[in-house]
């Protein structure tokens, strides 16, 4: 997930964040790796999970769902990539 952050609503990105990530291990996910940058208005997560119903099951979370609406007044830009790991020879 690539996420593109208003500066004025870094706080409730975070925020947000902080709630719904530890969401992940009941999926059966995972974050594998969190990255920010300086200004903190870009965040890049890669996220693993055991399989698309976890996935799935995650995307519809109650919990998650609930904490969405911290976000509805932002002009935040999320874009999901769904990736398979290659090995390189």
């Amino acid at each position: 997930m690539l996420a593109d952050v208003p500066a004025e609503g870094v706080a409730a990105f975070q925020a947000y964040e902080s709630h719904v990530l530890p969401l992940l291990d009941r999926h059966d996910g995972r974050l594998e790796r969190r990255l920010r940058s300086a200004d903190a208005r870009t965040e890049v997560h890669v996220v693993s999970f055991g399989s698309r119903a976890g996935y799935e099951s995650y995307l519809a979370d109650p919990e998650r769902a609930a904490r969405r609406g911290q976000l509805t007044e932002l002009d935040l830009r999320q874009r999901i990539v769904e990736v398979d790991d290659v090995s390189v020879e």
